[in-house]
């Protein structure tokens, strides 16, 4: 299993704890050990699958916008877009718990022509109001027909950083790394009105392979 360059740090840092916790039970009640080492173990082994970074084959679609996360279609619908476009789009909501994937993926090839991160707050990300007011941060990436995809990473109740790897006139492929999202989180993706969406409620998709909907 691979693992994202994201979790190294925190990995070592977590089985140092864990290390010395369990040295320290050593020295004063060794008579825990067999139960605090698989329990730490397995705790350790958490934050291990969390950072995982699976190898993705991208279907070669013209016209299909790839998932940009793993995870639970949690909503498809109509909203105002009112940080970029400042119109109607069709929102795809996947919310991400803390045993997916949490690398985020590019879902179209283009070029980025918008990026920016914004503070907020913390509420659960299954939250409606999440995507407006949790910490996030916007990627717009447009393709080579003038369409453009918006891309939302969200903050949820335990996830206090996001990691974006998009910069402004960066050329982007479909599947290539778009940041990430530590614990539990939110992608929403904005559509134009036209697109013909391929996912349906409660759906589990996969970042870079699942085809969440086509552009006309």
């Amino acid at each position: 299993m691979r693992i994202h360059r994201e979790g190294r740090r925190s990995i070592t840092l977590i089985g140092g704890v864990i290390a010395l916790f369990n040295l320290l039970i050593a020295a004063l009640v060794p008579s825990l050990l067999p139960l605090t080492v698989p329990f730490t173990l397995i705790a350790w082994g958490f934050f291990v699958q969390f950072f995982r970074n699976p190898t993705r084959i991208t279907p070669k679609t013209e016209c299909g916008v790839m998932s940009p996360a793993d995870g639970t279609i949690v909503a498809i619908e109509r909203v105002i877009e009112s940080e970029y476009f400042k119109a109607e789009r069709l929102k795809v909501s996947i919310y991400m718990s803390a045993l997916n994937v949490h690398l985020n993926r590019v879902p179209i090839d283009g070029t980025v022509c918008y990026t920016q991160y914004h503070p907020g707050q913390y509420l659960v990300a299954f939250h409606p109001k999440s995507s407006e007011l949790n910490e996030r941060h916007t990627t717009v990436i447009c393709n080579t027909n003038g369409q453009a995809i918006l891309i939302r990473q969200i903050a949820g109740l335990l996830a206090r950083r996001i990691v974006c790897y998009m910069q402004t006139d960066q050329k982007v492929k479909a599947g290539d790394e778009l940041g990430f999202i530590k614990f539990g989180s939110r992608c929403d993706v904005f559509l134009p009105l036209e697109s013909v969406i391929h996912v349906q409620l409660e759906q589990k998709v996969k970042g870079g392979e699942t085809i969440l909907a086509e552009l006309r």
